[in-house]
């Protein structure tokens, strides 16, 4: 019997040769394409979740020989990624949608869904890799280090891992690029999509603006002794280590150290001021099955690891960095590494300087 796998398809090229690499290998393949509810957009840039990308996995599917399903998860996206990601700007962080798209719905609600209708596995298009070890399986960075998505990978459940495929992790971005056009995949030289997908013509300002229930005011920004050095427009349209936007003549450059929505000010500092020594996390997930003392940290997607120590703490762990860090961010992700081992990470709330 053949081993049963629903392909999450967005109509790009990654989930499309994922789809074409497990027919080949022999697995029942299935492609369903999430259908959120985004609207068409005047700008020319690709997005996911649009229209567009839904008759684009229908046809990828059909050049395939295999069923194509769409299902409405319009709602479970506003209550999993909408409704934190608004309130997290309102409360002057940073959050990282993709991150909570993973945990809340394509490894939470869909691989269930998957799972109740007899699928033996999920797979998606992302670069990391899963790899079997003893009686386990750990997360690992993809092959090619340049579109490795493992830290937007660290929320699986441990116990999900043996039912998740990611038959790109040993493929660099050129080779599948490779693939689709020996295979003729109708989408084979679609370009990617960069934006946030829920956000009209990219356009962040109007939609925190339409959806966070209290008027944009401008403020306070304050140096780091609380000295008013002039305005801004709105408090939740900033991100900590922001430079540009902020129209304070000063003899340095300036950047965002501190949100404060309840007084709506920002505070601000010299880059030295960035420099954290640690922070604090919550909503953690292990992967290893216990907290390590000592690991390689990364605050955000692409940033440089930094060595660090982990403790426990009430609600999370607390993380000191063996050398200072710059613009730590509330509401980014911190993730684990120990070489190319996802050990685990959680959701930054505190910085310690």
């Amino acid at each position: 019997m053949h081993r049963k796998v629903l392909v999450a398809m967005s109509g790009g090229v990654d989930s499309s040769v994922t789809a074409y690499l497990l027919k080949k290998d022999g697995f029942d393949v299935t492609g369903l394409t999430m259908c959120f509810g985004i609207k068409g957009e005047s700008a020319k840039k690709e997005k996911c979740c649009t229209p567009r990308s839904v008759e684009d996995a229908k046809a990828v599917c059909h050049s395939l020989n295999i069923p194509h399903y769409v299902m409405d998860f319009s709602k479970e996206l506003e209550e999993m990624v909408i409704d934190g990601f608004v309130s997290s700007y309102a409360r002057g962080k940073t959050p990282n949608p993709c991150v909570d798209c993973n945990r809340g719905l394509k490894f939470g609600v869909l691989l269930k869904k998957a799972l109740s209708l007899d699928f033996d596995f999920l797979a998606t298009g992302h670069y990391a890799r899963i790899v079997k070890r003893r009686d386990s399986y750990i997360l690992k960075k993809a092959k090619d280090r340049r579109k490795d998505q493992s830290y937007f990978l660290y929320c699986i459940r441990r116990e999900a891992l043996k039912s998740i495929l990611f038959p790109l992790g040993e493929l660099t971005k050129e080779e599948v690029r490779n693939i689709a056009k020996s295979a003729h995949l109708p989408v084979c030289d679609k370009s990617e999509s960069q934006d946030i997908c829920f956000i009209p013509d990219n356009n962040l300002q109007k939609f925190l603006s339409d959806r966070i229930n209290r008027k944009t005011e401008e403020g306070s920004i304050l140096d780091t002794k609380d000295k008013i050095l002039g305005n801004h427009k709105g408090a939740f349209f900033y991100t900590v280590g922001q430079r540009s936007g902020l129209g304070v003549g000063h003899r340095h450059a300036l950047y965002v150290l501190a949100i404060d929505t309840v007084a709506n000010r920002l505070i601000v500092g010299e880059k030295n001021d960035l420099k954290s020594n640690g922070l604090v996390a919550e909503e953690t997930n292990f992967l290893t099955g216990k907290i390590p003392r000592e690991a390689f940290a990364r605050i955000r997607y692409n940033h440089n690891e930094a060595k660090c120590r982990i403790s426990r703490k009430k609600g999370g762990v607390k993380v000191i960095f063996e050398k200072p860090q710059e613009a730590v961010t509330p509401g980014q992700s911190v993730v684990f590494y120990d070489k190319d081992i996802v050990l685990g990470g959680g959701v930054i709330e505190h910085v310690i300087r």
